[in-house]
């Protein structure tokens, strides 16, 4: 949330929006970790995917209705399937690699 709340004093016009919204989306992310195996690279681009577009259908949808924004149907579907497309290929690269760490954190400790 702090990192939203960051990103609100930088980027954007409104201070809160964003840290409200990642904090949701890391609500949920926790509660399909309890719920779906994480050992399938499937379920979780999927479960990447997904909090993607809620993250981003959420900030547009406050931003329009906050900021008065006009409402760009095919600009915002481009975007946000950039957006899927590039997060699925970083959790395709970074997941094993966290993953490692993790595995060896918990060895250590």
């Amino acid at each position: 949330m702090c990192y939203g709340i960051l990103l609100d004093i930088f980027i954007s016009k409104n201070i809160g929006i964003t840290g409200i919204l990642l904090g949701i989306v890391g609500y949920s992310g926790g509660y399909l970790d309890k719920n779906f195996s994480k050992d399938s690279k499937i379920t979780i681009i999927l479960m990447v995917m997904g909090a993607t577009l809620l993250f981003e259908l959420a900030a547009y949808i406050l931003n329009c209705i906050i900021l008065s924004y006009g409402v760009q149907v095919f600009a915002f579907i481009k975007i946000v399937l950039v957006e899927i497309l590039y997060n699925s290929i970083l959790t395709i690269i970074l997941y094993p690699l966290l993953k490692k760490g993790r595995s060896i954190y918990r060895k250590l400790f």
